[in-house]
């Protein structure tokens, strides 16, 4: 074995502990919150258990993969994955994305969310490359206009109506 490749085996994957350290802290997180939960006079299990089961969980997860980050193991790449790992980031995507869900959370509750839900279909769709704007409009506007019932009506939620109040 070449010293190259020694090197290369012994280094150690930083993102690997971080995300054990971010799941650790959240998992930490849960279970002391699950405290304050009010526990309800006559129920034996009573609506702490899940959050300490999730937070425990959580926490052995993370303490595992700090050992196995620890042993060396790093994430093989999916091999039916069909993206070129060596290419740089397409930040301009990133950023028109972004772009698109600032304005939408800073519009919904003036416009409202069937207008936006459709913009943020129709924007989202542009920003990955689709160049059928009036079908992507059309699409939008049907799938924000069906979840914004499906929300008033199916789950009781009311989603803001914005300009279209009284309308919808």
């Amino acid at each position: 074995m070449s010293e190259k490749n020694v090197v290369a085996d012994q280094r150690v994957d930083r993102a690997q502990f971080a995300l054990a350290a971010v799941l650790a802290v959240v998992g930490i997180y849960t279970i002391i919150d699950a405290r304050g939960l009010n526990v309800g006079f006559g129920d034996p299990i009573g609506p702490r258990v899940f959050p300490y089961v999730i937070g425990t969980a959580m926490v052995v997860l993370a303490v595992l993969l700090a050992v196995a980050t620890a042993r060396g193991d790093v994430p093989e790449a999916e091999e039916g994955e069909d993206v070129d790992l060596t290419s740089p980031p397409d930040w301009l995507t990133v950023a028109k994305l972004v772009g698109i869900l600032v304005l939408n959370i800073l519009l919904v509750n003036l416009v409202g969310w069937a207008i936006t839900g459709g913009l943020l279909f129709a924007g989202c769709a542009w920003a990955l490359g689709s160049r059928t704007l009036v079908r992507d409009l059309l699409v939008g506007f049907v799938l924000s206009v069906a979840s914004w019932y499906f929300f008033y009506v199916g789950l009781g939620v009311p989603l803001s109506p914005g300009i279209l109040d009284g309308i919808l």
